[in-house]
């Protein structure tokens, strides 16, 4: 096995990075969690290479990336948006399994829909460690760091499995969710009593001020009551936190830890990663849903995604492929003790 495969940045946008699960179980310490902006997308990009699902990979962003294989062979994954994927001159279908070989230069570009991706690698991408996590943290650079053009990312152990080439069918459940569901609160006594009506019965849209850290909603200003001296209280992903000029910020992976604006509800775990592949210009409506019923979806939707995990390592084709490719009769043997096998090839 070749010691190390090296794919060499030709050009990357901004807010590519290194990701893997995330920085569990730190946010009591002020550390934030980071990790995938989709968790789904990133999962199922190292899933299909037989990796674990919390591997790192690359996350792109709408600016891009291009890669070429400068040394070794090694099998990629891409999945996440509806981005354009172009290996070596061939266009592939936005989720996919490729192995390059060097020569070989993958265009991952922004498509029709989404605003993240994920490139996954059969081997260990090599990146920096913080806290015993690769993920990065943009504002700190914390993490393995931000992915520029002349970069090159280096993958320990490289792996070629043909097997796995070939197209991804996309779940339902990676696609941008425009309705997302709510738990009101925690702080609704900061609000004016009719303002989470006007959270509910109006459509907002995602601004431009988007990044890893959130994205400001464009609406009906949400009004606030004496609630700009209130103490700081944690923060989680999905929280729809309002700043004193009443507009509202849904934020995401690379979230503050504890925060002074008060937070007016927020959007459950299960659809979170579905709002984070929306864009900016795109509108969403809250649906508010009690706790009890939140827990339900978050169960349903946990059990769904194992589902379909499971359908992506255990794709259509690739056990075949395995068979085929797998030496069966030298595994068969005589069952038989020794002295019934001589009398049996006396008797021939």
């Amino acid at each position: 096995m070749t010691a190390s495969a090296v794919l060499r940045v030709r050009r990357a946008g901004p807010l590519v990075t290194f990701q893997d699960g995330g920085r569990a179980g730190l946010m009591r310490f002020g550390v934030p969690e980071s990790g995938p902006m989709d968790r789904f997308a990133h999962a199922a990009a190292n899933i299909a290479l037989g990796r674990q699902a919390a591997s790192t990979a690359i996350e792109i962003s709408l600016g891009g990336l291009a890669v070429t294989c400068s040394s070794a062979p090694v099998t990629i994954a891409v999945c996440g948006g509806g981005f354009v994927v172009d290996h070596a001159g061939e266009q592939c279908t936005p989720w996919t399994v490729r192995s390059l070989v060097p020569g070989d230069t993958l265009t991952v570009s922004a498509g029709a829909w989404g605003s993240w991706c994920y490139l996954g690698v059969a081997g260990d991408l090599v990146a920096q460690r913080w806290m015993g996590s690769t993920s990065t943290h943009v504002r700190s650079d914390l993490g393995g760091g931000v992915v520029q053009a002349g970069d090159d990312l280096v993958i320990d152990g490289p792996e070629v499995d043909l097997a796995r080439n070939g197209p991804i069918e996309q779940p339902a459940i990676a696609t941008p969710a425009n309705q997302l569901r709510v738990v009101l609160g925690p702080q609704l006594e900061c609000f004016g009593p009719d303002t989470p009506d006007t959270l509910l019965n109006h459509a907002y849209r995602l601004s431009n001020a988007y990044d890893r850290m959130g994205v400001r909603l464009d609406g009906p200003n949400l009004y606030l009551v004496d609630a700009l001296a209130i103490p700081s209280t944690p923060i989680v992903r999905g929280s729809l936190q309002v700043a004193g000029d009443g507009v509202a910020t849904l934020l995401f992976a690379d979230h503050q830890t504890t925060g002074g604006y008060p937070q007016i509800a927020t959007v459950i775990s299960s659809d979170v990663a579905r709002a984070s592949q929306l864009r900016s210009g795109d509108s969403v409506q809250f649906v508010a849903v009690d706790p009890a019923n939140a827990i339900n979806a978050v169960r349903a939707a946990t059990t769904e995604r194992a589902r379909q995990l499971l359908a992506i390592a255990e794709r259509p084709g690739l056990v075949t492929q395995r068979l085929l490719s797998t030496n069966l009769v030298g595994g068969v043997f005589d069952h038989r003790p020794a002295r019934q096998q001589t009398q049996q090839g006396h008797a021939q």
